[in-house]
């Protein structure tokens, strides 16, 4: 199939969810060696709310990233929650009002999401941030989708970008957050949003293949 239901969406969420969960000790783990290790924390409570107050409402994909953005935005503490907030909130909107999602539509979306990432943080690909998943995944999805191939295709590059990019940030010295103030001990260890970022896109890649 070339697009999903958005209707049948909320599956897809509830593997972000699970995945998060699954990876609560690991991404505090990451978070811990340069920042204050409250990551996986944060991010599983955001995470565990979205699931207990939806799990059983029936819930489109995008009304869902709405809410679950919501949460996290206003129910988690650290820096992470206007930011997954802001993106999750902002890839909703862009795809509110869609019966079916396709390529296309997944890659505006996520397009949309970085675009809102980028009106509250100066980050940009090499500073050691969750851009440094985000932003390369959005250009596999806009790329695959531009050379006509098909929506398993763009998954699957939306994946691998998003590792890559993940795995590029151990190389480089962090200039935002906590972790900036290590200067050059910063580099050798992942970052977290990073980290906490591709983990989400693999779910979400492997919860909309489930679909199709």
């Amino acid at each position: 199939m070339s697009t999903f239901k958005n209707a049948d969406g909320k599956s897809v969420l509830l593997k972000m969810v699970k995945a998060i969960q699954e990876n609560k000790a690991y991404l505090g783990e990451v978070d811990g060696l340069i920042g204050d290790g409250d990551h996986g924390m944060n991010m599983n409570k955001g995470f565990s709310v979205f699931e207990a107050r939806f799990a059983d409402k029936d819930i489109s994909f995008t009304e869902g990233l709405d809410e679950l953005g919501v949460i996290l935005l206003n129910e988690i503490g650290g820096s992470m929650g206007p930011i997954y907030g802001t993106i999750l909130m902002d890839m909703a909107e862009a795809g509110e009002g869609l019966e079916d999602i396709s390529v296309a539509d997944l890659g505006n979306m996520l397009a949309a999401g970085l675009d809102g990432l980028h009106g509250i943080v100066e980050a940009q690909v090499g500073d050691k941030t969750l851009v440094d998943t985000l932003s390369p995944a959005v250009d596999a999805v806009k790329q695959a989708q531009e050379a006509g191939e098909g929506y398993e295709t763009a998954l699957q590059k939306m994946k691998a970008a998003a590792e890559a990019g993940r795995d590029s940030t151990k190389d480089m010295v962090a200039k935002f957050g906590r972790s900036s103030r290590l200067g050059e001990r910063s580099r050798g260890v992942l970052d977290a949003g990073a980290t906490s970022c591709c983990i989400l896109l693999s779910a979400m890649a492997e919860g909309i293949s489930e679909l199709l």
